[in-house]
């Protein structure tokens, strides 16, 4: 039955619906109807963010840890235009989101009125999906269509814009919450059969197969992490994940092969070159994964399973592919596996296992250790060993020390490990950790942090010292825009143009400051105690670890180069990086 309510009400009642507990936001004056509704109830909790684009990571970062809508709320014109960047971030990394604006009321719309934007236009190209509600009699079903489209398929942002007189308006509202169909948007769960049975005899026939798998297999849920951990030991393939993947297949396992492109393993990445099968499961095949497109996996044949249609054959043309939600299509691949063979190919896989042997005995992620000056991948492997015993989700922020923490921090569990992929956004581990930390109040969260990057929205750690949320700050600190300064000295002659930070705040003042805890560590020797300082301090800290300052993320493939032209540490032949056109740069 319908009960009538303002339109202000009927978005906090549609909250209550869909079983949201938290939203992330900042008032304005095109949202104070809603604002003042939230006031009047205690079922969804509010949290205060300092800046549009902390809200929208750390929506991001509850929705990827618990595998919920995350939920935004901001006001119109500015408070829209600062919550882009995450809409970006989440559309590329299929993060479900929820983002409620509020615009001017309709009849100024158009009319260039105080903190008037066109959010719809500006979001049209970073949403899945948008609406601009102007009667409320739509509103209700704009409010749980949104959280349908955000989370079903392959997830993604979608915008609601509410003028404040829709707000104001009375109507209808009805108690949609078992929402689960639209008349235009069907998503294809369920992979054809005969194409699965295919790609099982495909896989039954390999020599040297290879699993690939991507963040879908994550936003698939758990029980896909645990379906394909079951067909690799049935298999017995060797396995290998983007950036958005880890966590899927768990890192102590013999079969896995460490991360996949520009800066994976030199196993991984070699296992792709070389392999004569490979089966994508929930990846995109994005340029930092497949490197020279035309001398990517030169010599396989390609499965691709994916649920978004429009990613198939978009940047490699594939063999086989497989349109499903990736949990289900691994269950049915287990299903008919069993039927065909219930061994996994040990034998007729020895080979290709010595291969990858030869491969792992480069040690490509081994680095030269010193007494002297904290290395940051040592950094990453003290950190892992002090946390190894607990539940921990780490987030980061983007550059090296996003890279060290992939190569240098394994992860066993999925929904562990937060970080900007697609778009890669300077700013986005502080708050991500924030909405992290929310969502599970008594887990450990840390930041793995760049001192540049950690500035863009640092000003969220005044959020986690009101709400007493005590993430962990672990900031990485070389002084340099890391990645930069890497890609300066091999690809630009090392002219570090902008790169250096010549006035960096002291960040353990900066940490009392707001209300919280500062450590600051350059000796390798006192790194330990001064990291279960950090674990042991019941409120949020910012650890500044001076690491070395010109360190280089290695193994790396150069920007236009195929998988097995990978520069490794130990050679580091910088001599060797050259341009498109034959040239030796360096």
């Amino acid at each position: 039955m319908a009960e009538q309510m303002t339109g202000a009400e009927m978005v906090v009642q549609a909250l209550r619906d869909q079983g949201v507990r938290h939203l992330f936001g900042y008032p304005g004056g095109a949202v104070l109807p809603i604002y003042d509704a939230i006031f009047q109830q205690d079922e969804v909790e509010h949290i205060l963010v300092r800046h549009e684009q902390g809200a929208t990571h750390m929506a991001e970062g509850y929705a990827r840890s618990t595998g919920k809508v995350g939920v935004v709320l901001v006001t119109s014109g500015p408070g829209a235009t600062n919550a882009v960047t995450g809409l970006t971030d989440a559309l590329l990394d299929s993060i479900p989101m929820v983002v409620i604006t509020g615009q001017v009321a309709t009849p100024l719309i158009g009319s260039d009125a105080f903190q008037e934007c066109d959010t719809v236009g500006i979001t049209r190209n970073c949403t899945k999906h948008n609406y601009l509600v102007k009667d409320i009699r739509d509103l209700p079903r704009v409010l749980h269509e949104a959280f349908y489209i955000a989370g079903s398929g392959r997830p993604g942002p979608v915008v609601i814009d509410i003028p404040k007189d829709v707000q104001f308006a009375l109507g209808d509202y009805y108690h949609l919450t078992n929402f689960d169909s639209h008349k235009s948007y069907k998503p294809q769960v369920d992979g054809d059969l005969d194409a699965i049975e295919a790609a099982v005899d495909l896989m039954l026939k390999a020599e040297k197969p290879v699993f690939y798998t991507g963040g879908g297999v994550i936003n698939s849920g758990p029980e896909a992490s645990e379906n394909l951990r079951e067909l690799a030991e049935l298999t017995g393939f060797p396995v290998t994940s983007t950036l958005m993947g880890l966590g899927a297949f768990p890192a102590s396992n013999p079969q896995w092969l460490g991360m996949l492109g520009m800066h994976g393993t030199y196993e991984a990445n070699m296992a792709m070159h070389d392999c004569d099968l490979m089966i994508n499961i929930g990846a995109r095949f994005d340029d930092r994964i497949t490197g020279r497109i035309d001398a990517f996996s030169p010599n396989s044949t390609k499965i691709h399973v994916d649920i978004d249609p429009s990613s198939i054959n978009k940047n490699v043309v594939i063999d086989l592919p497989i349109i499903g939600d990736c949990g289900r299509v691994l269950e049915e691949m287990v299903r008919i596996w069993r039927s065909k063979s219930n061994q996994p190919r040990t034998e007729a896989l020895a080979p290709w296992f010595e291969e990858i042997g030869k491969w792992r005995a480069v040690k490509s992620l081994a680095y030269k250790g010193s007494d002297e000056v904290i290395k940051p991948q040592y950094a990453i492997e003290r950190l892992r060993e002090a946390v190894k015993d607990r539940d921990v989700y780490i987030t980061t922020e983007v550059g090296q020390h996003q890279m060290w923490a992939a190569q240098y921090f394994p992860f066993e569990q999925p929904n562990r490990w937060m970080t900007s992929g697609g778009l890669g956004t300077m700013g986005y581990g502080l708050p991500a950790a924030v909405g992290v930390q929310v969502a599970h109040p008594d887990a450990l969260v840390i930041d793995i942090a760049g001192e540049a990057s950690v500035q863009m929205t640092m000003q969220e750690f005044s959020t986690a010292i009101q709400y007493k949320l005590p993430i962990k700050v672990f900031i990485l600190n070389n002084e340099y825009m890391g990645m930069v300064r890497q890609w300066q000295e091999l690809l630009h002659g090392g002219r570090y143009s902008q790169s250096y930070s010549e006035s960096l705040p002291d960040f353990v003042k900066l940490a009392e400051a707001f209300g919280g805890k500062g450590i600051r560590c350059e000796d390798p020797g006192k790194l330990d105690a001064a990291i279960k300082e950090m674990l042991d301090y019941d409120g949020p800290v910012l650890f500044d670890c001076r690491v070395t300052k010109e360190e280089n993320c290695f193994p790396m493939i150069p920007s236009g180069k195929a998988h097995n032209e990978m520069i490794l540490a130990d050679s580091a032949d910088i001599g060797n990086v050259i341009d498109d056109r034959g040239k030796t740069l360096v």
